[in-house]
This record gives structure tokens, C-alpha cells and sequence, in this order.
């Protein structure tokens, strides 16, 4: 992974506070400012060489690019939006209309129609589908749709994050949809300078958590720390990894929602693209073909640098960073045409499925297993909570998701103490 182009000035943590944090992405972020705004003591400890987890921004081609999370979604709902605006962030609206590009030519009129007709279709069909009484997978709930049925799944499963027959329809995220977000110079840069100051420790990966006592010892390559209360903010398929042992074991009611989790994949092919044929800047482009329909966000701030968007099946079907660039160049050459990508050049392609502290984008709950993301909220022993955006409701999938559940944790957390204390 390259540099992120920014990095915080951070404090050392002492080996002894109130609460030890484990992850320095959104959620461990949120939750640190919390604890610390009420006084309380804390220690962020932090796997990779950097703040963010998967919302980093990188230069490349000369412009500041995001390698994870790039969008604030839901606006009216997104903590992140308000703080930002609170800040005097530079926040710009994502435009609402894009371009949809049909057997490599711009569509009419009345296929756009037809699109956008049909993806509010699905969405009320979803909706509907999860207000029933019995669950089903996003497939059983996709209605017929006619020529734009595929595209349209393509669609839903990137937004998913999943196939739609792995993904419950009472689990899908349809706020998402409208009112959202950009920030100039990108969201990890964001979350970078969200996390000035605070106490946290780089590169020390957190490999045991012992809670048999009345707080708990946390193990790491540079020594323990040892709390009051922990709050745990590893991606569930880091956990499900078994990347940190816990003693004693987590009760089977924690293992069983971190196991019915399934890792669900959004992955970015960079590319630098000065002759791409798309006016205005962050609009979402759909590429529809016969053998394959896929994504792009394209002009991000107004620069050459465009995301081809891959979805899980996609990105594993290309198995590596070279296939998926070969894949991304094949496939719009196949669209435009050899002249038209003479100038086109990948800049990076991301893998969060194989990163050792993510091996995911975020956490997807198949059909019949809704109530495990309440299961994975509840604190265990008085002394341990799990917080980011996989137990997120309304937010799951987005740093939002994840920084509103930081601070959830950090406010159960601080009531404990509190009580203690009195």
C-alpha cells in the first residue's frame, strides 16, 4: 500500500488507562475523541503504519486519490457530514445525475429513462422486501426488469457488496442512495487529520485480549496495555481470522455474529485518463455491454483520475492486481476502441479482500441473519465492546457506519465508568 499524503501528529499512549482501543480506522477514531472529550484516559493501538484502516488517500498522477472509501453517504444521516460541516470542511455535493454509456455509445433518452426507471423499480422492490415477515436474498426480491435486468443487478451487487443471492433484503442499505458527499482531497486525508493529536500507537498489532479479570490486559509485539474496558474495531474477517485470541474464549453468542458476517468486496482499478469521452467532474458512468456491465467514477475533482469500479465476483473472477488492470484495459478498449485509451494509464488497483488487517471493503449479512449486527453490538463482560460500520443499521458499509458506531461504544463505555466510579 503507498503512503497515505498525509500524517497526523499523534501522542504515545500510556501502558495503563481507561480505555484501550483497538483499531485506528473510523471507528477507533470516533471513539478516542469521546473518551477523551470526557476526560477519561486512552490508548489507540493500531495494526498498520498509519490511521484510517480502509479510508486512505495516496498521490497518484500528481492528484490526491482515495485507495479505500471515497463517498459520504447519506448526508442527512452521516455523522461525518455534520462534523465536516461543523469544521468548515471542504464538502461538495456528489452530482445526481451521471452517464450511462449502452453498447459504447451514449444512451437515448428513453434508455435513460428506462434505467433510472428501473433501478427505482428494484429499489421499491427491495424496500418492500425487507418490511416482509420472512427474509430473502436481494435475487428473490429483484423484480423483472426486462433488457436492464443485469445491468441493474450488476448495480445493486457492487452497491452490496456481494453477489445478491448472498445478501438479506431487510439488510439493504437504501438511504445510501441520495444526499451524498465528497471531500476535497480525499476521505482518508479526512479521517488523517481527524486523528491530530491523539493517543495512538502505529504498527502494533493488538494479538491478545485477556478480560478473566475485572478490566482487561491487551497483548501486542511492544508490550501490554492494560484498561478498564476495551472496545475492539478490527473488521469482523480480521476477527473471524482468529487475529486476536481472546482468554477466555468470546461467549457463542459473539463468535456465531462474527462468523455469519461475509466479507464483502469494492475494489478500485486507478486509472489516468486524460482522453476519456466524459464531461463534468464526479459522475458516475455505468458502461452496459452483452458480457459485462461495470462502473465508473469518473473526473474525480475535476482531474483525469477515474475509478473502474469492481465488484466482489468481478474482482475475484480477475484474481490479482495485474489481471484486474488487464481486465480494466480490455474492457474499455473493447467499449472505445484502441485510439480511444492510447493515453489511458492504471495507476493503482486495490485488494482490501486480501489485506492482511481488512481481508474485506466491509461486512455483509446474508439472508436469515439480519439480527447479528444488534448480536455484534452487545458488550461482553461488562469490559469489552465491538463497534464499526458492521454494526451499523442504517450506515453499514461506510466510514459514516463506522464512526457513528465508535462513538455508540464510546458512549456505553463511558457510562460504565461512570457508574463504577459513583
Amino acid at each position: 500500500m503507498r503512503r497515505p499524503i498525509s500524517t497526523p501528529l499523534l501522542t504515545e499512549p500510556a501502558a495503563e488507562v481507561d480505555v484501550a482501543i483497538v483499531g485506528a480506522g473510523a471507528a477507533g477514531i470516533a471513539a478516542a475523541r469521546a473518551c477523551l472529550a470526557e476526560g477519561r484516559t486512552v490508548a489507540v493501538l493500531e495494526a498498520r503504519d498509519r490511521v484510517g484502516g480502509r479510508a486512505v488517500t495516496v498521490r497518484l498522477g500528481g492528484h490526491p486519490v482515495d485507495l479505500g472509501a471515497h463517498w459520504l453517504h447519506a448526508g442527512g444521516l452521516n455523522p461525518l457530514v455534520r462534523l465536516g460541516r461543523q469544521r468548515g470542511e471542504p464538502l461538495r455535493r456528489a452530482p445526481g445525475k451521471g452517464h450511462l454509456v449502452v453498447d459504447g455509445r451514449k444512451a437515448t433518452r428513453a434508455e435513460r429513462r428506462g434505467y433510472d426507471g428501473g433501478f427505482d423499480r428494484a429499489d421499491r422492490s427491495f424496500n418492500a422486501a425487507g418490511r416482509a415477515a420472512e427474509d430473502c436474498s436481494l435475487a428473490q426480491a429483484l423484480p423483472p426488469l426486462g433488457q436492464w435486468r443485469s445491468a441493474l443487478a450488476a448495480t445493486m451487487a457492487l452497491i452490496s457488496g456481494r453477489p445478491l443471492e448472498e445478501v438479506s433484503a431487510r439488510d439493504f442499505p437504501s438511504d445510501e442512495f441520495g444526499d451524498n458527499y465528497f471531500i476535497r482531497g480525499g476521505y482518508g486525508a479526512f479521517l488523517s487529520r481527524l486523528a491530530a493529536n491523539l493517543p495512538i500507537r502505529l504498527g502494533c498489532p493488538v494479538t491478545a485480549i485477556d478480560w478473566s479479570g475485572r478490566g482487561v490486559r491487551l497483548t501486542t509485539p511492544q508490550g501490554s496495555v492494560k484498561a478498564s474496558a476495551a472496545i475492539v474495531t478490527v473488521p469482523t474477517p480480521v476477527l473471524e481470522a482468529g487475529a486476536i485470541r481472546f482468554l477466555p474464549a468470546l461467549p457463542a453468542g459473539m463468535t456465531e455474529a462474527i462468523a455469519g458476517f461475509l466479507p464483502g468486496a469494492y475494489e478500485h482499478v486507478v486509472l489516468n485518463w486524460p482522453g476519456a469521452p466524459f464531461p463534468g467532474p464526479d459522475r458516475l458512468t455505468k458502461l452496459i455491454t452483452p458480457t459485462r456491465n461495470l462502473g465508473l467514477l469518473t473526473n474525480i475533482e475535476g482531474a483525469p483520475i477515474h475509478y473502474l469500479e469492481l465488484d466482489y465476483r468481478t474482482a475475484v473472477e480477475a484474481g490479482s492486481r495485474d489481471r484486474s488492470a488487464r481486465l480494466a484495459r480490455d474492457f474499455l478498449r473493447g467499449i472505445f476502441g484502441a485510439r480511444a485509451i492510447r493515453d489511458l494509464r492504471v495507476l493503482e488497483v486495490t485488494d482490501w479482500l486480501n489485506d492482511p488487517w481488512a481481508l474485506s471493503s466491509w461486512s455483509v449479512v446474508p439472508p436469515g441473519r439480519v439480527p447479528i449486527r444488534e448480536d455484534y453490538a452487545r458488550p461482553v463482560g461488562d469490559r469489552l465492546w465491538f463497534a464499526g460500520e458492521a454494526a451499523s443499521r442504517s450506515l453499514w458499509g461506510t466510514v459514516g457506519g463506522a464512526w457513528e458506531e465508535g462513538e455508540r461504544a464510546a458512549g456505553e463505555v463511558l457510562a460504565r465508568l461512570g457508574s463504577s466510579a459513583g
